[in-house]
């Protein structure tokens, strides 16, 4: 049993996280703009399922363990700059390359990488301390003890909405970045510079993430 009253107000306050600019839109759009739609899509699932797992964490108490200790949350908030800096700096690194295809046939330069976005994109959620703390601070606070459900069981229910409901908003992102970045994918040039302002994205997440 759920609080009909704090049900509406945990999905008002989710709407409005959801749709405010943040490190996760900016994820999804430059994935969007460099690789198209599907790896948005991709990057969109991969961040439900990070919000799967930090929902995870919270029921069984790491994210309390990480909000007390200063050791383990620095070193999961290097830990995720880390990867972050890794996957800007790799994509930058891509673009300096020639691609190997004869001159009839176009570049096949972003295969590999949108075989592996849900999985950067997940990473990239788990290991962002301030996604783990927002899961167990907002959360609670819709959480009634009056119920006769436990609290286990609506912190579990609380945690997995919030990915579920928040999918279809990160799919309105993804379908107006793809409108926007058609233009600029159909001319020959483009995509190199699309992925090097992924990558700037990438890393300025990073240094984001650390400040």
């Amino acid at each position: 049993m759920i609080n009909v009253e704090f049900l509406l107000s945990f999905l008002a306050a989710s709407f409005l996280i959801a749709v405010a600019p943040g490190p996760s839109n900016a994820f999804l759009m430059a994935q969007t703009f460099a690789n198209g739609r599907a790896a948005g899509l991709q990057s969109a699932f991969g961040f439900a399922l990070g919000g799967v797992v930090h929902t995870l964490f919270a029921v069984v108490g790491l994210t309390a363990i990480l909000k007390a200790s200063e050791t383990a949350y620095a070193t999961v908030q290097y830990a995720g700059a880390a990867y972050l800096c890794y996957l800007g700096a790799s994509m930058l690194k891509s673009t300096f390359k020639e691609p190997q295809c004869n001159s009839d046939e176009k570049p096949h330069i972003t295969t590999k990488k949108k075989s592996n976005v849900m999985f950067q994109a997940m990473m990239t959620e788990v290991l962002n301390p301030k996604v783990a703390l927002f899961f167990i601070a907002f959360i609670p606070q819709f959480v009634d003890p009056s119920l006769s459900s436990s609290t286990t069981f609506q912190l579990a229910f609380f945690g997995l909405l919030y990915p579920i409901f928040a999918f279809p908003i990160d799919c309105t992102y993804i379908y107006f970045g793809d409108k926007i970045a058609h233009y600029f994918r159909a001319h020959p040039q483009s995509q190199v510079w699309i992925d090097r302002i992924t990558g700037v994205v990438f890393i300025a997440l990073a240094i984001n993430l650390l400040m």
